[in-house]
């Protein structure tokens, strides 16, 4: 990677700068963070240990919650920390270090999630051939080409976007590094070796998008045919949340990365971005773990056995 820049940190402009809001800032992403660390901690020491939850979904959800962790540790004490701090300004290395790991976990939950909704599909339209269909071979292949795929992705993109030159302004208008971002204060003139692969992923996950969307019509599809009402009732409650927190997360990291940026502060731009960076990693563990029965049964059974051994 050549680097030709003579940038040796950026100020991160994300958030309002008074006094009061840098206050209410940092206890409410202190919050977020800390509920999202051990919720996801949660879940996967709980999956872990329990031979009842050796299952491919809870395979699955151990990975999610592994990628869900990386997400929202890639931005969120950062910007605690400098809004403690009253500080905006991050290295160079350490805006590379939030640009791979931003790209890495997003890109390999897109994958991941596109692989659980085809699980869900198998399990509920096709559960006779589930285990013909779906096998731990298959499973952990699956979950190998998401975290793959997701670090050869974040490499095309940070070598990409850092093999520019930032000479003029260092202000990024977002609380981290957003590639976006990035190029609007790029003061190298050809941007295509970057927008390339920015369209190239746009067009995977759109894809990824559509495959989780049909998907689930025909899971609700055959939820409908349970002749059962309780039974219906049940798969819609586990199935709409999953599908409603997937669409919150493609469509705001869609505008997110495909919106034009603006050369000024956009408190849209920064919401947008809360929603796919912060939000999923912090609803993840409640939607797809913890309203969960067997999950339930585990958490209980996890904590009698901490207090039997204190």
């Amino acid at each position: 990677m050549r680097n030709e820049t003579t940038v040796t940190e950026f100020i991160l402009m994300g958030f309002p700068t008074s006094q009061h809001m840098y206050i209410l800032h940092s206890m409410l992403f202190s919050f977020i963070y800390l509920w999202a660390l051990l919720g996801n901690a949660l879940i996967i020491t709980i999956i872990a240990l329990d031979q009842h939850l050796k299952t491919l979904m809870y395979f699955f959800l151990k990975n999610l919650s592994c990628l869900d962790f990386c997400l929202i540790s890639v931005t969120t004490p950062k910007t605690i920390v400098n809004s403690l701090t009253h500080n905006n300004s991050i290295s160079f290395l350490g805006c590379l270090a939030q640009v791979f790991f931003m790209v890495f976990s997003a890109t390999a939950e897109v994958l991941l999630l596109t692989a659980m909704s085809f699980d869900r599909y198998a399990a509920i339209c096709h559960p006779l051939h589930y285990e013909v269909i779906m096998n731990m071979s298959a499973c952990v292949q699956m979950a190998a080409v998401s975290w793959v795929g997701g670090f050869l992705n974040a490499v095309i993109h940070t070598v990409g976007t850092f093999s520019f030159s930032f000479c003029g302004s260092n202000v990024v208008h977002q609380f981290f590094c957003g590639i976006p971002q990035l190029l609007a204060i790029s003061c190298s003139e050809n941007l295509m070796k970057e927008i390339v692969p920015i369209l190239i992923t746009s067009i995977l996950d759109f894809c990824c998008f559509i495959f989780i969307t049909v998907s689930y019509i025909y899971i609700f599809s055959t939820v409908r045919k349970i002749p059962s009402k309780v039974g219906q009732s049940k798969a819609y409650s586990t199935c709409l949340p999953h599908l409603v927190v997937i669409l919150l997360f493609f469509s705001t990291g869609f505008t997110a990365h495909l919106k034009p940026t603006s050369g000024s502060p956009s408190v849209f731009d920064i919401v947008i971005s809360v929603f796919y960076t912060v939000v999923p990693p912090t609803l993840n563990p409640i939607i797809y773990s913890l309203r969960n029965k067997a999950m339930k049964m585990a958490f209980h059974m996890f904590r009698e056995r901490s207090i039997i051994k204190k």
